[in-house]
C-alpha cells in the first residue's frame, strides 16, 4: 500500500511525462481533472478518484503512447492494488470503472465517440471497444458506475494547456482527509 507522500513523490518523480499524445503533462492532467471534479461539486472522494484515476500509468510506465504500439497497459486495474487499504471503494471503484465509463458512453452517447482524442478511440479498441446494449445496461447498475462516468467525462476535459489548477499539495491534503489510516 502506498502512503500519500509516496502518491506525491510518484507525480513529482513521473509527472512531468506527457500525457500520450495530449497537450498536457501527466500532473496537470490529474491535477485537472481534479480540479474538474472539485468545481463540479464532487464528493472529497470522487475529487481524489478524479486526481488518481491514471496513477497506474505512473505505476508501470510503458513509454510514449503505448496504444500506438498496440498495448492496453491495464492502468485502470495497475493502481488498486497499491491504494487498497488506502482509500475506500468511494475512491477505487470509480478508478477501476473509468475506462469502462468510455466504453459506456460511447454505447449510449452517440455524440461522445466524436469527442474522444486519437489515443483515446486508439486505447478504446485496446481496452474492448464500445458495449453492447447489454454491456452498458450492466455497467450501469453497478456500484460507482455513476460516478465513474462523471470522472471519465472530466477525464476527456482534462487536457489543456495552460489550465490554472491548485497544486499537488492542495489535493495531498484532500487525499490525507480521505484516507483511511494516516
Amino acid at each position: 500500500m502506498l502512503t500519500i507522500a509516496q502518491i506525491c513523490d510518484l507525480f513529482e518523480q513521473g509527472g512531468h511525462e506527457m500525457y500520450s499524445g495530449e497537450p498536457v503533462n501527466q500532473l496537470q492532467h490529474a491535477l485537472q481533472s481534479a480540479t474538474l471534479a472539485a468545481q463540479a461539486g464532487a464528493t472529497d472522494e470522487l475529487v481524489c478518484a478524479a486526481l488518481l484515476h491514471d496513477l497506474g500509468h505512473l505505476l508501470n510506465p510503458q513509454g510514449e503512447t503505448p496504444s500506438a504500439r498496440g498495448v492496453d497497459d491495464t492502468h485502470q486495474y495497475f493502481a488498486i492494488p497499491y491504494l487498497r487499504g488506502l482509500f475506500s471503494a468511494a475512491v477505487l471503484e470509480p478508478i477501476r470503472l473509468h475506462v469502462d465509463a468510455k466504453r459506456y458512453l460511447c454505447a449510449t452517447d452517440t455524440a461522445y465517440w466524436g469527442r474522444l482524442s486519437e489515443d483515446s478511440k486508439r486505447s478504446l479498441e485496446l481496452q474492448g471497444g464500445v458495449f453492447s446494449a447489454a454491456d452498458a445496461a450492466q455497467f450501469v447498475a453497478r456500484p460507482y458506475a455513476a460516478d465513474a462516468v462523471s470522472l471519465r467525462l472530466w477525464d476527456d476535459q482534462a487536457k489543456v494547456a495552460g489550465m490554472q489548477t491548485p497544486d499537488l499539495q492542495h489535493f495531498a491534503r484532500l487525499m490525507s482527509a480521505c484516507a483511511l489510516t494516516s
